[in-house]
């Protein structure tokens, strides 16, 4: 029986969904345009519902186009534009914020303030101080947003990568996960322990238990939702 993987590229202009063969050839390809949106000089924001319904659009209509059943499909995979960041309540699974996109400036204040540690950070790291990654987007929204303080408050806040986002909607029983590649470009995962860092933690403010669970990229991180393809995809 011929086996085919769907995969799901939610990127910063638009979310693409293939299908590719057992040689890895594609057979369908759907590209469907997102919005962003620039509040204030060197902000950058995007919908997160959009992203989730355009992503269930693009699957469901790539499936089609390719001709393939479901039932055929070995696995679905994610890849996305890495150090955006999205704020969800796990209660109502709705975001407490606009999504702060990777090319967002707002975290270079906090950046320069920080400067001091930058060997620390790139230890731990390997990468820079910079507002182009995750953790002063965090501290940002936990500064901030009085929707995140109050879930942080509940103990009902979600706070990761669009990977995080795409998982915890896409398949069933919401995981809430993320893989080594997307933690490690959060400036606040250490990459010879690939586990999240406490001094990083402390050094930008941010408490580990909103964090999602980090794993190796091949785990098996749950299943595609039935309802989107008629079946229940690795």
């Amino acid at each position: 029986m011929s086996r085919y993987t769907l995969s799901l590229d939610a990127g910063t202009t638009g979310i693409k969904a293939f299908v590719f063969d057992e040689l890895l050839r594609p057979l369908a390809r759907v590209y469907i345009p997102l919005r962003k949106f620039f509040p204030k000089h060197g902000w950058v924001e995007q919908d997160p519902e959009e992203i989730v319904r355009k992503s269930l659009l693009a699957i469901r209509r790539v499936v089609k186009l390719s001709g393939v059943s479901p039932r055929k499909i070995a696995a679905f995979g994610i890849t996305n534009q890495r150090e955006t960041v999205i704020a969800w309540d796990k209660r109502s699974g709705k975001p407490l914020a606009r999504a702060i996109v990777w090319e967002d400036r707002r975290g270079a204040s906090a950046c320069r303030a920080l400067s001091k540690n930058l060997p620390l950070v790139r230890k731990q790291t390997g990468l820079t101080l910079d507002p182009y990654f995750s953790a002063t987007k965090i501290a940002w929204l936990l500064k901030n947003s009085r929707a995140v303080k109050a879930a942080l408050s509940q103990k009902t806040l979600a706070i990761g990568t669009i990977d995080s986002w795409l998982a915890w909607n896409l398949l069933e029983g919401h995981p809430y996960t993320t893989d080594y590649t997307n933690a490690s470009r959060t400036l606040l995962f250490n990459i010879k322990t690939c586990r999240w860092d406490n001094g990083l933690l402390n050094l930008f403010k941010i408490p580990l238990g909103i964090l999602p669970d980090a794993y190796p990229s091949a785990h098996r991180f749950g299943k595609l939702k039935k309802s989107i393809t008629g079946a229940s995809v690795p």
